[in-house]
């Protein structure tokens, strides 16, 4: 049933998509991103992304849309993206294992041929909007799901992901959602609708708890982070700060002994296995780095490298890194250009939630800019103890706020027609 169903949906986007390549774009970042086709059975097998990729090229080709003209937007953002992305492309050929190091270039380099496409195509505020709605609506599906599921349970058995993509494991999940959860509240204060406001308030709650069911101690110090800066730059100190306690000591309450033990190892971090067999990790891929211009590859974690590398070439674990991973997959190159680039896109982000205040029209930026910063703060924060470099997610916060940007000095409002349709009124939105 849920086969025919998603089928059936897809069939009738893709069909819109030939001649709105906007909406595929959308229809491929739900593919890439949630992976509803792996709920499913039969249709886990089929390349829905790679059709999904071959309707917006073929609109952008043959759709009286898709022939508009249309300018990428060549940004500080982009321009170091593109950087980053043809450093990967030497790093692989100079890789250690070549051969083992293409699967995964090549699924990265699908993503970030996508990431270009989506920054070629979308370019109103109905597009930035439908967009945010389709990360939150992919990602807060499992919030939804896995916060009910950690309340059901009392928290005794952890929150996964969807089998065979970024986010299966309990640890990526986690961050995934601490990240969604900005986004959310983005979606919240730009839309009218009392009805929909409490239920996005409800999807942030549970994404919450569901992250803190996941028992991730990245995930913990992502939310901490974020919840920090939420209350510094909140205008009142004291009553923000009493309903995070009175929260916090609830839900932390709520969870079992097992959670309190997990978390623990955060301060004695000496004393557990696999926080150990991260620093060595990190240890190798700073050694690796530092003998190897172009870093190793993506095939790096293998025992050779480690005794090679490693302090203790006998305990083999993946760098749960983003930034140890860059830096062992691509070299201090690499690092480079992928720290610079979280930067730029930081500091656009500051750039609409200033001058995004300046006029009623523009207070939607101002908004967007605010929480794509927090998002930045928890995938900067968790993102240090996970190994999430290369997934879509914060990529299209980076879409977000390119085109936000766009917009902004476009001075868009002036020219561009209000969006009239029926799932505007329906679901409250704001023009």
């Amino acid at each position: 049933m849920r086969d025919t169903l998603l089928i059936a949906v897809l069939a009738y986007f893709l069909a819109r998509s030939f001649s709105r390549p906007w909406i595929g774009v959308l229809v491929w970042t739900w593919l890439s991103i949630m992976n509803p086709h792996q709920l499913g059975y039969f249709v886990r097998t089929l390349p829905l992304a790679a059709t999904a990729v071959a309707v917006v090229l073929a609109g952008l080709l043959f759709s009286r849309e898709g022939r508009e003209r249309r300018s990428f937007p060549v940004t500080p953002e982009t321009v170091v993206l593109i950087l980053f992305v043809g450093w990967m492309c030497i790093t692989t050929l100079f890789a250690f294992d070549p051969a083992d190091s293409y699967p995964q270039w090549k699924k990265i380099m699908k993503i970030d041929f996508m990431i270009v496409v989506a920054l070629l195509i979308l370019h109103t505020r109905h597009h930035i909007m439908a967009l945010a709605w389709v990360v939150v609506g992919s990602i807060g599906f499992y919030g939804f799901k896995g916060g009910l599921f950690t309340l059901a349970t009392g928290g005794n058995y952890i929150v996964w992901g969807p089998p065979t993509t970024y986010i299966e494991g309990n640890n990526e999940l986690a961050l995934a959602l601490v990240v969604t959860i900005p986004l959310i509240r983005f979606l919240q204060m730009n839309v009218t609708a009392v009805w929909l406001k409490h239920s996005l308030t409800l999807v942030m709650v549970l994404c919450a708890v569901a992250a803190i069911g996941s028992q991730s101690r990245g995930a913990f110090l992502a939310i901490s982070g974020m919840g920090l800066l939420l209350w510094w730059r909140g205008k009142s100190k004291l009553v923000p700060a009493v309903v995070f306690v009175v929260f916090a000591v609830a839900l932390l309450a709520f969870m079992p002994e097992t959670w309190h033990d997990r978390m623990a190892t955060i301060q004695n971090y000496e004393q557990d296995g696999s926080a150990m067999g991260r620093i060595n990790a990190w240890h190798m891929t700073w050694n690796l780095a530092g003998s190897n211009f172009f870093g190793g590859g993506f095939s790096i974690y293998t025992p050779e490298v480690f005794a090679r590398y490693a302090p203790n070439p006998n305990h083999f674990a993946v760098a749960h890194s983003i930034y140890f991973s860059v830096l062992g997959e691509h070299g201090f190159v690499g690092l480079f250009l992928y720290l610079l680039l979280w930067i730029l896109v930081w500091r656009s982000a500051g750039r609409l939630r200033v001058q995004g205040r300046q006029q009623p029209q523009t207070q939607w930026l101002s908004d967007l800019g605010a929480m794509c910063q927090v998002s930045l703060v928890g995938y900067a924060v968790g993102g240090a103890f996970l190994s999430l470099a290369y997934f879509d997610l914060p990529y299209n916060i980076l879409i977000l706020v390119v085109l936000g940007c766009r917009w902004l000095d476009s001075k868009a409002w002036l020219t561009e027609p209000v969006v009239a349709s029926p799932w505007r009124s329906a679901l409250g939105l704001r023009t």
